[in-house]
């Protein structure tokens, strides 16, 4: 019997999807895969089916996506997918122990990026700081958190919503903690212009998630400037890895500023929620 389902969300993800279903391939009958589609064009469908997913479509947004792929799933836990992922063999083991051990309601999963190049490792440097943070995202869920706090807000797209669901889960008072393996990232086309436009789509929901936030903690740590340039880099002993890697670091503040710069733009004539 399963112990785990992937849910994966995909949109025109050919090139992408059968690497990150085939990382489940020695664990069949213990890892169920779904994935949940968005009116794609090419063969991502048709491939999922080949490599034995249960395919679904659901629209308009990942929200959306990740709902009806959790409802449908048969298992007590399961881990949220985006196509260009992959887990290691090492992390598929440890997910399936926290999901038979049965201790844990979410855990945040630590992700390193593919590719070769000095940006790559200036973003996986950026990303190592984030682990657990009120900026990471939880993507192995229990059944019964998913149920108790509803899931995904599907008026919430692109970002916020995992943001969303992490604070009601921990306002759930859920014992979460941060993975030892990781998930590999496929980000070896993402070019600086392609990250900057993706950050700007991510923006279409920020005055809506701060509105539904009002006053709470780590909404406000997510948008304020001191904690995104600053906190998460030094708090917790965290600044010896900065005084270890001054380039490094470097080359965070550049993409930092960038994407800061985007998210100023977005707000630009933009009526904000009281």
């Amino acid at each position: 019997m399963a112990l785990l389902t992937a849910i994966v969300t995909t949109r025109n993800e050919e090139a992408n999807i059968a690497n990150c279903i085939h990382a489940f391939d020695a664990y069949r009958g213990k890892v169920d895969v779904i994935v949940v589609d968005n009116a794609s064009t090419d063969r991502t469908k048709d491939i999922a089916r080949e490599l034995g997913a249960a395919v679904f479509d659901k629209g308009p947004e990942r929200s959306a996506q990740r709902n009806l792929g959790w409802r449908e799933a048969k298992t007590d836990y399961v881990v949220i997918l985006d196509a260009d992922m992959i887990l290691p063999k090492e992390t598929v083991e440890e997910l399936l122990a926290i999901s038979s051990a049965a201790e844990f309601d979410a855990c945040w999963i630590r992700e390193v990026r593919t590719g070769e190049g000095l940006r790559v490792k200036a973003r996986n440097f950026e990303r190592s700081f984030y682990d657990g943070t009120c900026v990471d995202a939880l993507r192995l869920f229990s059944r019964a958190i998913l149920e108790k706090t509803g899931g995904y807000d599907e008026n919430l797209i692109a970002g916020p919503e995992d943001w969303d669901l992490d604070t009601r889960i921990l306002a759930a008072g859920a014992k979460c903690k941060v993975t030892e393996g990781h998930l590999l990232h496929n980000e070896k086309n993402l070019t600086y212009r392609r990250m900057l436009e993706k950050k700007a789509y991510y923006t279409k929901s920020f005055a809506a998630y701060q509105a539904k936030w009002p006053g709470c903690e780590a909404a406000r740590k997510q948008f304020s400037p001191w904690y995104r340039f600053v906190g998460v880099f030094t708090e917790k002993g965290k600044w010896r890895k900065v005084v270890a890697h001054p380039i490094l670091f470097a080359l965070v503040m550049f993409e930092r500023f960038s994407v800061g710069m985007v998210y100023l733009a977005s707000k630009k004539g933009t009526k904000q929620c009281p």
